[in-house]
C-alpha cells in the first residue's frame, strides 16, 4: 500500500500496478509468493487509489482467481511464455470468462527465457485469439537484452505496443536509468519497472527493485518518443549486444587458457603446441568459407586470440 501510493504521487493514475501473487521461482527454497490471499491485497490498491491492477498468472486455476478478485490485466512471464502448451491453457481459461464482467482488459507477455522469436510471436497470437488485447514486454534473456529477438517481433507485429523491462534485463537498479533511454531511441511504449518502498526488505529480485522516490527521475512521463533513425537504432542495438556477447566470449576462453594453462605446468608439458595450432589454421580456412568471411581475416584475428591466450598460460 506503500508503494502503492508513492508511485501515485509521481504518476498520477496513469500506471498499471502489478505484483506478483504467484512466482514461479528457479529454486523451490527461495519465495514462491503469498498466493490467492494476496489477490485481496491487489484488490485494496485498486479500490484505494483507482488503478488498474495486474498480477502473473501460469495456471488457469490462476487466471480464473484473478478475474474474480478484479484483477484489470494478467501478465505471463518468461518462464510460462516458454511453454506453447501452457500459453494456450491460459488463453483457454481467458476466452471462457470472455462472455462474463470479469474479463481481462489485456494481457502482457514477455519474451520466452529462451531467444525464441516466433515463439514469442505464437503466443501472442493465441493471446489475440480470444479477443483481449495484448501487450509485448522485452524483458531480455539471463539479465541481458535480446535486442535481436526484440526487433524482429516489433517488426513483425508493429501493431501492438510493446514495453521495456529494465529491472529483469540488467537485474541491476543502478542500470535501470541508462536502459530507460532505449524507450524514446528504439520507439517502444512504456516500461514495467520494478519499485519497493524498501528493497532491502524484499523477499526477492531485491537487487533489481528502485524506489519510489528513484521512478520520478527517470523521465518516463512524457519522455516516450520516436526518432526518424529508429531502424538504424535497433540494427545498432543488435550490433552492441553482439559485441557484448564476442568479449563475453573471449573472456570466457582466456579463463580456459588459464586452466589449460596451470595443467601443462603440472604435467610439464609446453604452452605452445605447433600441431594443434596447424590443425585449428586449417579448420578456420574451411570455416571461413561456410560464414562467407574474408580467410586472411579469421586468420588474422585468430593469431591475435591464440597470442593472448599464451599470454594468459604463463
Amino acid at each position: 500500500m506503500e508503494t502503492a501510493g508513492a508511485i501515485k504521487d509521481i504518476c498520477g493514475t496513469s500506471f498499471i500496478f502489478r505484483a506478483g501473487v504467484w512466482k514461479p521461482r528457479t529454486s523451490p527454497h527461495t519465495f514462491q509468493g503469498v498466493g490467492a490471499p494476496a489477490l485481496e491485497w491487489l484488490r485494496e490498491v485498486k479500490d484505494t487509489f483507482g488503478i488498474e491492477i495486474a498480477t502473473e498468472v501460469a495456471t488457469p486455476e490462476h487466471v480464473e482467481a484473478a478475474l474474480k478478485a478484479g484483477v484489470d490485466y494478467l501478465w505471463i512471464g518468461a518462464r510460462t511464455s516458454a511453454n506453447p502448451l501452457a500459453v494456450q491453457e491460459i488463453a483457454n481459461a481467458i476466452d471462457r470468462f470472455a462472455i462474463r464482467p470479469a474479463a481481462p482488459v489485456g494481457v502482457l507477455i514477455k519474451n520466452p527465457v529462451n531467444q525464441d522469436a516466433d515463439l514469442w510471436l505464437g503466443n501472442i497470437e493465441r493471446l489475440e485469439r480470444t479477443g483481449v488485447s495484448v501487450t509485448a514486454v522485452h524483458r531480455g534473456c539471463g539479465h541481458q537484452p535480446c535486442w535481436g529477438m526484440a526487433h524482429k517481433v516489433r517488426l513483425a507485429r508493429p501493431d501492438i505496443p510493446m514495453l521495456l523491462d529494465p529491472s529483469h534485463m540488467s537485474g541491476d537498479a543502478k542500470k535501470v536509468p541508462e536502459l530507460m533511454g532505449k524507450i524514446a531511441e528504439l520507439g517502444l511504449d512504456g516500461a514495467m519497472i520494478e519499485v519497493h518502498n524498501k528493497p532491502e526488505q524484499a523477499l526477492s529480485d531485491k537487487k533489481q527493485q528502485i524506489r519510489p522516490e528513484e521512478l520520478g527521475n527517470l523521465g518516463i512521463l512524457g519522455a516516450l518518443g520516436s526518432l526518424d533513425n529508429i531502424e538504424l537504432n535497433w540494427l545498432r542495438a543488435e550490433i552492441d549486444e553482439l559485441d557484448e556477447r564476442l568479449w563475453d566470449s573471449i573472456a570466457a576462453r582466456m579463463d580456459v587458457s588459464k586452466r589449460i594453462g596451470e595443467w601443462k605446468k603440472e604435467h610439464g608439458v609446453a604452452p605452445l603446441q605447433p600441431e594443434r595450432y596447424q590443425i585449428i589454421s586449417e579448420k578456420l580456412k574451411v570455416k571461413s568459407e561456410e560464414l562467407g568471411l574474408d580467410e586472411a581475416f579469421m586468420l588474422r584475428l585468430w593469431e591475435q586470440i591464440h597470442e593472448e591466450s599464451l599470454r594468459q598460460q604463463k
